[in-house]
């Protein structure tokens, strides 16, 4: 299984990236306009922000799913072991903490921005018969979405009292439409295809990985594959320390119709559930 690198320079990027979505649900960009400083500065106030005990001033609203989320919070769909992670939930309306400052919604802007083109390069690079069933066009699903997710996550480290079986992030596809990851601090992100072969995803910081999700494989009838994946503990190869990672959640409107089945929100509410973040 292999999961492209692509420079948002090439000529040919729209091409290579969603082959490799098209193959694997995975593809990895590089050389894309998001600087890093950017993206340091804000891993630096948020690595702050998870060592304050202040962050409990912030918890989750459970009807609106902003705010943070204190360890052991979530777990994958039918998975019962909590995934070991702490985060917090950032949308354009949401509440924000004081103790940071503007970097994170200047970097929540500017990876919606990208991410606008990335949707009109699968939007055209798709084939006719695939393009006819999407209800509108890709990037007009998200006009207006007011369910765009930053979230900011923090895996700490091991203690050597976890529930057996739980690892940083259970095996799960993401519900949304696409996911932009900026790279994580630490090594661990793998992906597995449909051999059920784990494979680790390489992201060097500043890269970008960017993966389809069930609503865009539930638009497409299955020709975009939303690929399990998951982030594995520390071992021989990544050490026991904190990792943080960014990954923005592409969201349509609610009223998008998905499917036959679906509208984007009707799908949002059944699988938020299903990963105990909602009761009903």
């Amino acid at each position: 299984m292999i999961v492209k690198t692509v420079s948002y320079t090439d000529r040919a990027a729209p091409e290579k990236l969603t082959e490799s979505l098209r193959k694997t649900g995975f593809a990895v960009l590089n050389n894309h306009p998001i600087s890093k400083s950017l993206i340091n500065e804000t891993y630096k106030q948020w690595e702050n922000f998870f060592n304050l005990e202040t962050k409990n001033q912030y918890l989750y609203d459970i009807d609106t799913q902003d705010g943070f989320f204190p360890f052991g919070t979530e777990n994958a769909k039918g998975n019962k072991a909590k995934d070991l992670k702490e985060f917090y939930h950032i949308y354009s309306w949401g509440k924000y903490p004081k103790e940071i400052n503007n970097s994170t919604l200047e970097l929540y802007e500017r990876i919606i921005s990208l991410t606008k083109n990335i949707l009109e390069w699968i939007q055209d690079q798709s084939p006719s018969e695939v393009r006819s069933l999407f209800s509108i066009p890709l990037p007009k699903m998200i006009e207006k979405s007011q369910n765009h997710l930053l979230r900011i996550l923090h895996y700490p480290p091991l203690n050597g009292n976890e529930q057996e079986g739980a690892i940083r992030g259970a095996a799960h596809e993401d519900i949304n439409l696409i996911t932009l990851l900026i790279a994580g601090t630490q090594p661990g992100l793998q992906v597995q295809d449909i051999n059920g072969t784990w494979h680790d995803v390489s992201c060097d910081i500043g890269s970008i990985a960017i993966n389809t999700g069930d609503m865009l494989s539930e638009a497409s009838n299955g020709y975009f594959p939303s690929t399990t994946h998951r982030i594995i503990n520390p071992n021989k190869q990544i050490k026991n320390k904190s990792r943080y990672s960014m990954p923005l959640f592409l969201h349509p409107r609610d009223d998008v119709i998905l499917s036959e089945k679906y509208t984007a929100g009707s799908y949002l509410k059944e699988r938020i559930k299903e990963i105990g973040l909602r009761s009903k």
